[in-house]
């Protein structure tokens, strides 16, 4: 994310990172293990890191059916070190197959790990990460279909994901980007949904110690904005509610097209008191999102099930689950395993905006993050719209007085507070993100 939160809107490119040199095909890494690696073409590249089709090290080239992806940087860059802490505690095949068996479920959303180390080439050191290849990403699909996803897809993706953010809470981290770039079909599987991209992710309990709620200034707005916790918005670190709160949100936008504060994604404050409002009353939220077709009721009990929880809660994965599945009872649809992206008849329940200028500018901003090039400052507009009203952006940004930092970290009653297509890999299209310790 950029190192300014009045700069925290899409298409950043991180500050001050390195971007890697792309290696030739043939190229062998050795990892921790001793096992070595041959590198095939590189399928994805972003503002400071390569993706590469990858095979055991043999004799035959790594041809276009590989079954595994590498991921390169700059070892001092630190998105993968921080990713690399993830998978290596959380996501060994071993464990996920352990997990897989004691939870009774056929595939988890979370690939699998093969391992890492370092390579240096002509003076400089890499740091590099296998993992299973994978298929496209949903931004894609999302786009394909018109920016709206029909609602029993919504539904499924949310099921999924449910068991997803179960396996990575149990394990001690939460993701903290969940979003469509950030979610990935498989690669021989396309009804398997993976969420990758874990350069944020934040071990909220490490060794089964709960991390205490405390607001940081420097951490405001962490993420990427238009999906990201209050929790977050209020420089807090992020727990397991905040994932549920981002997942609400991105299930939203997929039903409906766009969430309400997306005309103003220039300004963290906006949007974060826009998010604190829609806590506060959820229905009406729902009314902004849906205004021409009936809300979706399971949406509504789900997001008040998120509200309810207090900073340190262990989340009821299994009512939540019920939620999203009585929702499908009630449209006489089923969880039959097979995603179906077909585009929504009839026009956007939200009415598509005018391009502006700065919304221009973002897009193009994203896809040079996506292939390194340089990005341009978009200007702001000098009015928007907040409730109907047409405001200047000083007066539109004015924030709502917030409740003390006590009742916004725990609460358990109604709560107050609130690339491109990378690769058959991983995505690298992370918008707005900032550089997170580990």
């Amino acid at each position: 994310m950029p190192p300014k939160a009045k700069a925290a809107g899409k298409g950043r490119a991180p500050a001050k990172r390195k971007l890697a040199e792309e290696f030739p095909p043939g190229e062998v890494l050795t990892d921790t293990g001793k096992k070595s690696w041959k590198l095939g073409p590189p399928v994805g590249k972003g503002g400071f890191g390569l993706i590469y089709l990858a095979e055991p090290n043999s004799e035959k080239p790594v041809g276009p059916d590989a079954r595994y992806v590498i991921k390169v940087e700059p070892s001092e860059n630190g998105p993968l070190f921080c990713e690399l802490n993830f998978y290596t505690r959380a996501a060994k095949p071993d464990l996920i197959q352990k997990w897989l068996k004691a939870q009774n479920l056929k595939q988890l959303g979370v690939p699998k790990y093969w391992g890492s180390g370092q390579h240096d080439k002509a003076g400089k050191r890499y740091r590099f990460m296998v993992i299973d290849r994978l298929g496209t990403d949903l931004q894609k699909k999302f786009e394909e279909c018109g920016k709206r996803f029909p609602r029993k897809l919504v539904l499924q993706l949310g099921l999924r994901l449910l068991d997803t953010l179960e396996f990575i809470h149990e394990h001690e981290y939460v993701h903290a980007d969940i979003k469509a770039s950030n979610l990935m079909l498989g690669h021989s599987d396309p009804n398997q949904v993976y969420l990758v991209d874990y350069g944020l992710a934040y071990r909220y309990a490490p060794d089964g110690v709960l991390k205490e709620y405390k607001e940081d200034p420097k951490k405001c707005h962490n993420g990427t904005i238009e999906f990201t916790s209050i929790d977050a918005h209020k420089g807090a670190s992020p727990c397991r509610r905040s994932d549920l709160q981002i997942l609400s949100y991105c299930m939203v936008q997929w039903l409906c097209g766009r969430l309400p504060w997306e005309d103003r994604l220039q300004d963290p404050v906006y949007v974060r008191d826009s998010k604190i409002r829609s806590q506060e009353n959820i229905s009406e939220f729902l009314s902004q999102c849906f205004p021409t077709q009936d809300k979706p009721a399971e949406i509504q009990v789900f997001m008040e099930e998120v509200m309810s929880l207090g900073y340190n809660d262990k989340p009821p994965y299994e009512r939540l689950r019920s939620i999203l599945q009585n929702g499908l009872k009630s449209i006489q649809a089923k969880d039959d395993s097979k995603l179906e992206f077909t585009p929504v008849n009839g026009e956007p329940t939200l009415p598509a905006k005018k391009t502006t200028k700065r919304k221009k500018a973002a897009d193009k901003a994203e896809e040079s993050v996506a292939d390194g090039s340089p990005i341009k400052k978009a200007k702001p507009s000098k009015k928007t719209e907040v409730n109907g009203v047409k405001k200047s952006p000083k007066a539109a940004a004015r924030p709502r007085k917030l409740l003390s930092a006590g009742k916004q970290g725990d609460h358990k009653s109604r709560v107050k507070e609130t690339a491109t297509q990378t690769s058959p890999g991983l995505s690298l299209r992370s918008r707005g993100r900032k550089k997170v310790s580990s």
